[in-house]
């Protein structure tokens, strides 16, 4: 059975000083994890995060990439530019990026291609809308979003995180329950196994409002790899608990 993996998502927030105290005490919990642990951080803390995290069981991950490998796109960050900062992980087809930035599927895969190029690992997101819950559409929208991943990527596609995040429970405070979770999470994993030998090797995470009082009936399912976690990420308690909760 492969470790499960925990990734914290800190989204738009953070400062020099709540960094620090944040990752000290991160740090200062953890005796010996028996999971993967990583935070994705905004871009302008990389480096004070790989200073703080050197060394430790936590990597870096960043909360985006560039599907381009340099040039004329301000504001953008490239693979290369991340590697560099000890990233090890970038989300990319976030739903706040694909509401707020109009990133499409096809984006979606071209980023997640040029992160692999670049020595990083993707965590590739998808989920649906509560209307598309409600319209019986789950299935569809997420194999169509993992599609487009698989079609540019499929010779290297064991080599990505995928991570299921119905957009109705991100910030929200609801959950799926348990068995919603590993429904979806059982077909994305048929996904991968029709495209890849190597698919079991593939953590399939859940990222909707996870927290400290969820997180173990979750990460009990047979489909669940793991957690993208986001507000409790930002508590260093909250966040060890859902580490512990994944041993």
């Amino acid at each position: 059975m492969k470790n499960k993996l925990i990734v914290g998502n800190w989204k738009m927030n953070g400062s020099l000083a709540a960094n620090e105290s944040l990752l000290k005490g991160l740090l200062a919990g953890l005796n010996r994890p028996g999971c993967g642990i990583a935070v994705c951080v905004p871009a302008v803390y990389l480096a004070q995060c790989q200073t703080l995290l050197a060394g430790s069981a936590v990597d870096v991950g960043a909360q985006d990439v560039s599907q381009h490998d340099a040039g004329a796109f301000t504001g953008e960050i490239s693979a290369a530019m991340l590697k560099e900062f000890g990233v090890r992980y970038a989300i990319v087809g976030h739903s706040e990026r694909r509401q707020y930035h109009g990133e499409t599927d096809v984006v979606v895969a071209a980023k997640a291609q040029r992160a692999l190029a670049g020595g990083v690992t993707p965590i590739v997101c998808v989920g649906e809308t509560l209307a598309e819950r409600e319209a019986g559409k789950t299935e569809e929208v997420v194999k169509r979003q993992l599609a487009a991943v698989i079609h540019l990527n499929g010779h290297c596609i064991s080599e990505i995180v995928v991570a299921y995040e119905p957009i109705w429970a991100i910030g929200t405070g609801k959950t799926a329950t348990p068995e919603q979770a590993q429904q979806v999470h059982a077909v994305l994993r048929a996904q991968l196994r029709a495209a890849s030998p190597q698919a079991d090797r593939i953590p399939i995470l859940y990222g909707g409002s996870m927290n400290a009082a969820n997180a173990a009936q979750l990460l009990v399912q047979p489909d669940i790899d793991g957690g993208l976690v986001g507000g409790a990420s930002l508590k260093a308690p909250d966040f060890l608990s859902i580490i512990a909760s994944a041993l």
